[in-house]
């Protein structure tokens, strides 16, 4: 395969992606002002955070505590951000030197950007991947955003369709293409668990950060790894 048609289907990768994710967008804006949040607020959020499961993490906590709750929903939606900084690491020598552009690439670093990026066979292909997608999403995803926010503002208090509810189901779909081995499976369920027996006896959030110390618990001594898969890759 040439150089050039390698970028070609980065390109159409990125594209692909890009435009499905931005799409959901509408659903963040038309969720963050059901959470209590108003048409700039939202867009602001998505112009600065711009990390999908760490901007839906905060209003899910939003939405169930109001402003009390609002130091445990930034915790939260901090904690799950930190993925991005490991993803740096990966995308690291595919970006390159340069403290400019290592900026930008650093609040394009995200889940598909990082995806689309490492899946590709060359060096200049990788690139393409990266920076397309990131840009073609980041575009997309804000846009979406306004979009979403000023129809939801629209319709008015949006809660009273439980539109307000939807922020959970919208997290739990990002996270759920990720529950295909028993390790995250464990991390999910645990970490469901932990939430449900704290919800009654805890403020609003504080559960959700609870329940994120099992990613710890469960991640770092890799306890449901599959071993001989381990060991036959090691040989």
């Amino acid at each position: 395969m040439s150089a050039e048609t390698e970028r070609r289907a980065a390109w159409r990768a990125s594209l692909a992606v890009g435009l499905a994710v931005s799409a959901y967008g509408v659903s963040f804006g038309a969720l963050a002002v059901a959470s209590g949040l108003d048409i700039g607020q939202a867009c602001v959020l998505s112009l600065v955070m711009f990390s999908g499961g760490s901007q839906f993490a905060l209003i899910g906590v939003l939405a169930t505590g109001g402003t009390a709750a609002g130091p445990a929903a930034i915790a939260g939606a901090t904690l799950l951000g930190l993925r991005n900084g490991l993803y740096a690491i990966r995308v690291s020598p595919i970006i390159g030197p340069g403290f400019a552009k290592r900026l930008v690439a650093g609040h394009l670093t995200i889940d598909e950007s990082t995806a689309v990026a490492t899946a590709q066979p060359t060096l200049a292909a990788q690139r393409v991947g990266f920076w397309a997608t990131g840009a073609i999403i980041y575009l997309g995803w804000n846009l979406m955003t306004l979009l979403g926010a000023i129809l939801g503002d629209l319709l008015g208090d949006v809660r009273q369709f439980g539109l307000d509810a939807a922020a959970g189901a919208a997290f739990l779909g990002l996270i759920w293409p990720r529950l295909r081995a028993l390790q995250p499976i464990a991390v999910a369920v645990g970490a469901a668990v932990v939430a449900a027996v704290l919800l009654p006896v805890l403020p609003q959030g504080v559960p959700v950060l609870a329940a994120a110390l099992v990613s710890l618990a469960v991640g770092i001594p890799n306890l449901f790894a599959d071993r001989r898969r381990d060991a036959g890759e090691a040989s």
